[in-house]
């Protein structure tokens, strides 16, 4: 199934984070793809505000990976790889632990780490429309 959403303001985005996760359909990560700026790690908040995230949420981007508590989810996987330079920096943490754990990943920049993307994920692809609303196609 393939939805698109246009997002005028982040008042929205409680709206839209919460009809994809209620449309995920038991998936678990997230891959969310889309230019420097465009929304990403805002709606990575969202998402973990739906899931009764209350630590700060903010882009792993030094530490590759963060972890937030959810009482009622556990522990959520926030992964932003765009300074990898090799797969082998992601194999190293032991990616497969995070990826196919059942709890919720969400991973920016994952086309720098497709190939070890598990079968079944959430395809997210934001972009920034000329009048500054954002477009967020979703491919479950």
């Amino acid at each position: 199934m393939e939805q698109a959403y246009i997002c005028h303001s982040t008042d929205e985005l409680d709206y839209i984070a919460g009809d994809i996760l209620d449309k995920a359909g038991g998936a678990h990560v997230f891959a969310l793809f889309g230019e420097m700026g465009a929304g990403k790690t805002t709606l990575i908040k969202q998402f973990c505000s739906r899931l009764g995230i209350t630590d700060v949420v903010t882009s792993p981007t030094f530490a590759l990976i963060n972890e937030y508590q959810s009482e009622n989810e556990g522990p959520v996987y926030h992964f932003d790889v765009y300074r990898i330079r090799k797969l082998e920096e992601v194999m190293d943490i032991g990616y497969e632990t995070y990826f196919y754990s059942g709890n919720y990943v969400f991973i920016e920049w994952p086309e720098k780490i497709m190939e070890l993307l598990p079968d079944k994920y959430v395809y997210l692809k934001i972009r920034e429309l000329e009048d500054g609303s954002r477009e967020i196609l979703v491919k479950y």
